[in-house]
């Protein structure tokens, strides 16, 4: 476990304190955490399972899938398909 020691304003430590209540959480390292985690969640790029990227290899080294020359040929296809 890292430990810091940082600097916030009057009003961070307020929301902090909320976050703390409204979870139960026991101290306000679980609150920044919880918030740390979230922001994750939300905002960063999720890491791709090592599953999918061997599916997309697979996928670019045999093409795409069909290609048509024209929308009639395409309707046709999903027509037939029907």
């Amino acid at each position: 476990m890292v430990q810091s020691i940082i600097d916030i304003g009057e009003r961070e430590d307020r929301i902090l304190n909320i976050v703390k209540a409204q979870h139960r959480l026991k101290n306000k390292s679980q609150a920044v955490a919880l918030i740390a985690q979230t922001y994750e969640d939300s905002f960063l790029e999720p890491e791709l399972k090592p599953e999918f990227i061997i599916k997309l290899k697979k996928v670019e080294e045999e093409g795409y899938g069909e290609t048509f020359d024209s929308i009639e040929e395409l309707e046709a296809k999903i027509e037939s398909n029907e």
